[in-house]
């Protein structure tokens, strides 16, 4: 067995006015990978996208702190991590091992901001996927960052803050927390 885990920390917690924080655990074991996810004080009642950001080069990612803030607004808005943490890798949704990024099926918060997150993934079908997506089998997760996105629609967010995906506007992908996954031993 490998266990991995993150101290969730907040990001832009002193403009959306919660700051969210939690921990995750990944765990490898035979063909599967249980993924832990619990939050505190996030936005209550929102949908909180989550995912592994990284570097498809194994490039060893960094968290984003308020230094990622390039065009200066206050925010931290997800394509500014991108320089330090790389692109959406993994979704922490009902399939992860689909690595289906842009939809609405992932967990929602009560309204005391909390909400807990365990999936079971066949790990082999994970890695199959991910080496289409990215070209390696290896999830290097001890490279990855994890991040909590998600405000609700009423936070009113200047025209610089960026997250368009799809259908799902700069409400969604706001990132609100994040974490580096190293390895337990």
């Amino acid at each position: 067995m490998t266990k991995y885990e993150a101290q969730i920390v907040p990001l832009n917690d002193t403009k959306i006015g919660t700051s969210a924080h939690g921990t995750a655990t990944f765990l490898e074991e035979n063909d599967k990978l249980t993924i832990t996810i619990e939050m505190f004080d996030t936005p209550a009642n929102t949908e909180h996208w989550e995912h592994f950001h990284g570097f498809p080069d194994g490039k060893d990612a960094a968290i984003s702190t308020i230094d990622q803030d390039t065009n200066l607004d206050g925010f931290v808005d997800l394509m500014e991590t991108e320089a330090v943490s790389g692109t959406t890798m993994v979704a922490f949704d009902d399939a992860p091992e689909n690595i289906d990024i842009p939809h609405d099926r992932y967990p929602v918060s009560d309204a005391n901001g909390h909400f807990s997150y365990t999936q079971v993934v066949p790990l082999s079908t994970l890695q199959a996927n991910f080496e289409k997506a990215f070209g390696s089998k290896d999830l290097q997760l001890d490279k990855r960052v994890i991040y909590i996105h998600g405000v609700p629609a009423s936070l009113e967010l200047p025209a610089t803050v960026a997250g368009m995906v799809g259908d799902f506007d700069a409400h969604v992908t706001l990132p609100i927390a994040v974490g580096k996954i190293k390895r337990v031993d």
